[in-house]
């Protein structure tokens, strides 16, 4: 009798090294209700390309998406550290509403900033940045009905796919995601 479990993962969602050595650490930072897409097409996209990536969500443990994939397990906000990590990347959906309540959370984002680390942003992941008092002066994009909110805190919206400011990559929906990590992996080869 087979045992059908073998070499089976616990959590099928949870992306495997490819074998290569890393090129480094990525974090990325979300919550329950996270846009499924926004969420996994990058977190896919960095370890195909060797980086090792950590989920953070606000207390570690299962994290499900808002169209109700997910992962078993996370890491918790408080067990990271910021230094550990080469970018941060944070997905749209509901996710970054819950976030940018989380003093913690707007403190992470705001460490990358300071050490002008890439911080790549989706959709409503531009949140994170206005309530971080990181949007000033930047020249952003994000979901449409983000685009009010980056105004009135003193940053410029475009209705553009990707639009890169600095260290900030900023992209509007799913269907952008592919030229916002081109550009992403771009800059990172670059570092």
């Amino acid at each position: 009798m087979a045992d059908t479990a073998i070499n089976r993962p616990a959590d099928n969602r949870v992306a495997l090294p490819t074998g290569e050595p890393s090129r480094g650490r990525i974090a990325m930072l979300t919550a329950d209700r996270v846009e499924d897409v926004e969420f996994f097409y990058p977190y896919y996209r960095f370890v195909e390309a060797g980086y090792d990536v950590d989920v953070i969500t606000p207390s570690g443990g299962e994290l499900t998406a808002y169209r109700g994939m997910g992962l078993q397990q996370t890491t918790a906000l408080a067990d990271v550290d910021p230094g550990d990590y080469l970018m941060l990347y944070v997905p749209g959906g509901l996710a970054p509403t819950a976030l940018r309540e989380n003093a913690a959370a707007l403190d992470f984002v705001r460490a990358f900033a300071v050490a002008d680390k890439p911080v790549g942003l989706v959709c409503h992941g531009p949140q994170m940045l206005v309530s971080a008092g990181l949007a000033e002066g930047r020249r952003l994009t994000s979901w449409y009905e983000v685009s009010s909110e980056i105004e009135a805190a003193g940053g410029i919206w475009v209705n553009e796919p990707v639009v890169q400011d600095g260290s900030f990559f900023t992209a509007r929906k799913p269907g952008d995601l592919p030229a916002e990590m081109h550009k992403i992996m771009e800059h990172l080869a670059q570092r």
